[in-house]
């Protein structure tokens, strides 16, 4: 064989060799990635959808909404001593929650509540009665309490009375800087009545059966709690009320304007309040009232 035959067979030897490891790393390249991706299909395949293959049972439902809501002792509306924070206490976080809103109440005295809530400490505060002043920091709910004040008095003194001049004979009592309304209020300032005021209702019931005062001014329901939860049950008999109101007054659950949601929570609220005045949950948290009284 020539020199140049032997090159040529060289050469052609070397060219059959890379074509056929060109194409074993092209069939390897293959082989590989097939593979590869029909494991990853298996896999896919193995992995259960968490979410749609939950039952309704295992789906986590929706947190509410959380505010929280200012408020005073004033038993038995409202009040730490009593379960659920009393009859209003608990019908104001029950509202809310029938509208998806968890309330939390917190107790602070009445005017560091107002002006915490009127700052935006707080995303609503209650109750309050209407004054016009204070619609300048807060929007007003539906009214959620009617309250009737009455004149306590001895179940031995022969006593009725229709106009404010009638009451000169007696010595009242009262709360220290309490408003009995502004036809009361306006007899007492003007000196046309007297009225010894005390720190407390337990006090004033005291004053009433040691006949230092004759007639004493509160909220009917106000009035009768603390004789049941301050008095024995001798001197709770010797005390009763007289039927003719001196006052109806509405109160209600504050907004603050300062807060950009609160007209949309009021509203809520309001929707709430609502519901339960027509199914007659409303009457039936109030009548609890009347059954203590009545005990």
């Amino acid at each position: 064989m020539t020199e140049g035959a032997l090159k040529y067979l060289r050469s052609g030897c070397l060219s059959l060799i890379l074509a056929r490891a060109v194409l074993f790393a092209f069939l390897s390249y293959l082989v590989v990635n097939i593979s590869l991706s029909n494991t990853t299909s298996a896999t896919e395949n193995k992995i259960p959808n968490k979410v749609s293959n939950k039952t309704p049972e295992e789906i986590p439902e929706k947190i509410p909404e959380k505010i929280k809501v200012t408020v005073g002792e004033w038993p038995p509306f409202l009040t730490q001593e009593l379960e659920g924070n009393g009859v209003i206490g608990e019908m104001i976080v029950d509202i809310f929650a029938s509208q998806g809103i968890h309330a939390d109440l917190a107790f602070l005295p009445w005017g560091r509540g107002y002006h915490e809530a009127s700052s935006g400490g707080f995303q609503a505060m209650g109750i309050w009665m209407h004054k016009q002043e204070r619609e300048k920091d807060f929007l007003y709910s539906d009214p959620i309490l009617k309250e009737q004040f009455v004149f306590f008095h001895r179940k031995d003194l022969d006593f009725d009375w229709d106009e404010m001049t009638d009451l000169k004979e007696y010595r009242l009592g009262g709360g220290i800087k309490y408003s009995y309304g502004p036809e009361l209020d306006a007899a007492v300032s003007g000196g046309t009545l007297f009225m010894d005021r005390g720190p407390s209702d337990e006090v004033n019931f005291h004053k009433l059966l040691t006949d230092r005062i004759q007639i004493y001014p509160q909220e009917k329901s106000v009035g009768y709690f603390a004789l049941m939860n301050h008095f024995s049950a001798e001197d709770q008999d010797q005390i009763t009320h007289h039927p003719k109101p001196i006052l109806n007054n509405l109160s209600y659950v504050l907004f603050p304007k300062v807060l950009e949601g609160s007209a949309d929570l009021m509203d809520r609220f309001n929707k709430g309040l609502k519901e339960f005045r027509e199914s007659g949950a409303y009457d039936r948290y109030m009548k609890r009232l009347t059954d203590d009284e009545m005990s």
